[in-house]
């Protein structure tokens, strides 16, 4: 005699609330997956921490390290939060690199803050990342792939302040 396991997924979300939702994730979570690629399409995948100002990612590392080597040379990165059944993708580029001497105070406590991380305290240069999303995706099961673009070309499809409302 066989067992089968069964799942029942809860219906799928509707695009304010999956918006809503990936805001949560991306004010609440303090670490994510960064994967960049070197000019010749080598991939590179690391951890690293960010704050999220409402708009964009802030990341640090050092300047040797390969992400900062690819992200000045191509400045594309794709990034990946949450675990297998409740992931949110977002492919984003850097509109500025900031060293670390040159971020505002009140930024550069609000993200060692939130991570843990004090960039500015680090031996050799640790600069900044401003990481801006260009398409955003979001889903738990299958009955969420159908839906799963929350933003693209830079804009939500939906309007976040209105997904922040939602109940």
């Amino acid at each position: 005699m066989s067992t089968t396991l069964t799942t029942v997924n809860p219906p799928a979300r509707s695009l304010a609330l999956r918006i809503r939702d990936t805001l949560d994730r991306l004010d609440r979570d303090v670490d994510a997956w960064f994967a960049t690629a070197d000019p010749a399409g080598l991939p590179y995948l690391v951890p690293l921490s960010f704050l999220w100002d409402g708009r964009a990612l802030l990341i640090s590392t050092a300047r040797t390290n390969p992400t900062a080597r690819f992200l000045e040379a191509t400045g594309k990165v794709r990034v990946a939060l949450g675990p297998t059944r409740d992931v949110v993708l977002i492919d984003a580029e850097v509109r500025e690199v900031i060293p670390a001497a040159e971020l505002p105070a009140e930024v550069g406590d609000a993200f060692a803050a939130k991570t843990g991380f004090d960039p500015r305290e680090q031996r050799g240069a640790y600069p900044y990342f401003h990481v801006v999303p260009l398409q955003v995706q979001a889903w738990r099961e299958v009955n969420e792939l159908a839906g799963r673009d929350l933003m693209i070309d830079g804009r939500w499809l939906s309007d976040p302040q209105t997904a922040i409302g939602v109940m």
